[in-house]
């Protein structure tokens, strides 16, 4: 007996045979007649519109988010730039969505140190030869200072250039930062020299790794440091000592400066990094690398790549973030790395005698340079600039890169120099942490008050001459230029 619901299509369909493939097409009608249920198909495309909607929407809303977290970080509003700093998990992606310079990049190095050729000696043309002052003359009653008792005017003769000059270079007679007997004759050999320094004990030395058998040979690898360094060293790491009575730790020959000049140990630390020329008479080429650094390139390859490539004679890096020295000195104050007031007042005067934030008109790649890696030819020219940049530094405050990019523009075209990319710089060592932070009374003080009377303890007696003693021009009038803050991190 058939089911009522089989009867009723065999009486519409009796004049139709049945076939087995009946059912299969009766199913696929019905399929078909669904499809074109006109509700149905409203609600499918209404879904797929709200997906696109809904992920418009999403999209936006990350972009205004970004745009949001972009300004925050360029804005002079100190809650959003704190906003901006946060540690959020949202901001770093967000963050992550930024374009940024590369940190590392490969160098273009040559092949073989072996294969590397030395070139001639570079001509010295303006000046031809250079002096040094030793004894100070200015004022005999005024206790021997290692920088010298350098007056304004002869600050400004120093930057006129003359076939012949003779400037203050510090090592006056009885300044201080006495070498021993032994390292002073051990250095007189030294043609090619990696120097680095540590001071105050901040550091232990970082032994340079891929060094060249021939590099080996003809570099002198010099660790200049203090007796508070000396002893932290000899308390962490092997020291050995030569027949002779030199103090080897691996690869460096340590070199001991008795009787500090400055009371501060970041400016004792400017003495080899910018005075190699003068620790190191006979010198012909230098690298400096800062203490906390660990060199992990061939130092024969380096010269080849920055210096002799070219036909350059001073290289160094430019700085990741700044390009301006006002730049400079805004990220020093912000990240209190020194007296703000003392900052502001250094950069008053560099603007007062001319000194214009960098623009692209400019024939120089940054006015500010990542100082922790310097390589030089010790010509004329070169170490001329050296002295004058030490003596800024001597002058006014220990934060070089300020002073590099002034010296740079008072010397104009004479002085010329390759500043090679900040990815390449990264690329040359491993960084190592200090041992402990920076710190000194100075770098803390918060207005020029402080300093009024000799009872403060503030004062740097034997640096920062310039800060002390009065500046021949107005200064009431000058305003520093405003500054575009590229990066927090900066």
């Amino acid at each position: 007996m058939e089911s009522l619901s089989l009867r009723a299509p065999h009486r519409r369909n009796q004049s139709q045979p049945l076939s087995k493939y009946s059912d299969v097409e009766n199913d696929a009608g019905r399929g078909s007649s669904s499809a074109q249920d006109p509700l149905r198909l409203i609600c499918g495309r209404g879904f797929v519109r709200l997906v696109l909607v809904s992920a418009i929407l999403w999209m936006l809303l990350i972009l205004a988010a970004l745009a949001l977290h972009l300004w925050s970080c360029h804005s002079s509003i100190s809650f959003l730039t704190a906003l901006c700093k946060k540690d959020s998990k949202v901001l770093d992606i967000l963050d992550g969505l930024t374009p940024k310079p590369q940190h590392r990049c490969p160098i273009p190095l040559a092949d073989d140190p072996d294969a590397v050729i030395i070139p001639e000696r570079t001509p010295d043309v303006i000046p031809k030869s250079l002096s040094y002052i030793l004894v100070d003359e200015n004022d005999a009653q005024t206790p021997a200072l290692f920088g010298g008792n350098q007056s304004w005017s002869d600050r400004e003769k120093s930057f006129n250039l003359n076939a012949n000059m003779k400037v203050h270079c510090g090592f006056t007679k009885t300044g201080g930062a006495d070498m021993d007997a032994i390292d002073v004759k051990y250095v007189k050999k030294c043609r090619f020299v990696v120097a680095s320094g540590i001071f105050d004990g901040y550091d232990t030395p970082h032994q340079p790794s891929n060094i060249s058998v021939r590099s080996q040979k003809l570099f002198c690898f010099l660790m200049v440091v203090d007796e508070i360094s000396l002893n932290f060293i000899k308390e962490n790491v092997s020291v050995r000592v030569d027949a002779d009575g030199g103090k080897w730790v691996g690869i460096w020959r340590i070199v001991t400066l008795h009787n500090p000049p400055y009371d501060e140990p970041r400016r004792n630390g400017k003495v080899p990094k910018i005075l190699t020329h003068r620790l190191f008479p006979q010198a012909r080429y230098s690298i400096w690398i800062d203490g906390k650094m660990e060199l992990i390139v061939d130092p024969l390859l380096i010269l080849e790549r920055y210096l002799w490539r070219g036909n350059h004679t001073f290289a160094i890096a430019c700085h990741k973030h700044h390009k301006s020295i006002y730049e400079e000195g805004d990220a020093i104050k912000r990240r209190k790395r020194y007296a703000r007031p003392l900052v502001d007042l250094h950069m008053k005067i560099y603007r007062y005698e001319g000194m214009e934030p960098w623009s692209p008109s400019k024939h120089t790649l940054s006015d500010v340079p990542e100082g922790a890696v310097i390589i030089r030819e010790h010509t004329a020219i070169n170490n001329l600039f050296s002295c004058l940049w030490f003596n800024e530094v001597n002058l006014f405050t220990p934060r070089d890169q300020i002073s590099f990019g002034y010296v740079v523009y008072r010397l104009g075209d004479a002085f010329s120099f390759f500043m090679f990319p900040n990815c390449e710089y990264n690329s040359l060592f491993i960084l190592h942490r200090h041992t402990r932070e920076h710190s000194s009374t100075v770098e803390w003080v918060k207005s020029l008050d402080e300093f009024k009377g000799n009872q403060s303890g503030l004062k740097e007696s034997r640096g920062g001459l310039g800060l002390w003693r009065p500046y021949p021009g107005d200064l009431s009038s000058v305003k520093l230029p405003p500054v575009t803050r590229t990066s927090p991190a900066g």
